[in-house]
């Protein structure tokens, strides 16, 4: 992006159109990456089912699914 801003004194147009392909890159690579992330939380609980319902560590396995849950959401809207 530093370089886009120098090189909008010669060419604003074109600096502008590769930002927004730049940004485009970057939201892409950002929804992969949370829902790699949503993947693998999904895969914590759902394995506890395996474990039968009511077991103590299924109660377990799903509070620190939630914990992670409310950290990823939290880290998402503070950026």
């Amino acid at each position: 992006m530093r370089q886009l801003a120098v090189g909008f004194v010669d060419e604003p147009r074109r600096a502008v159109e590769q930002a927004d392909h730049v940004l485009e890159e970057i939201a892409g690579r950002f929804e992969e990456a949370v829902d790699r992330r949503r993947r693998t939380l999904r895969r914590s609980w759902e394995a506890s089912e395996d474990r039968g319902p009511g077991s103590d560590t299924d109660t377990e396995q799903l509070r620190l699914a939630l914990r992670d849950y409310r950290e990823l959401a939290d880290r998402l809207l503070h950026l």
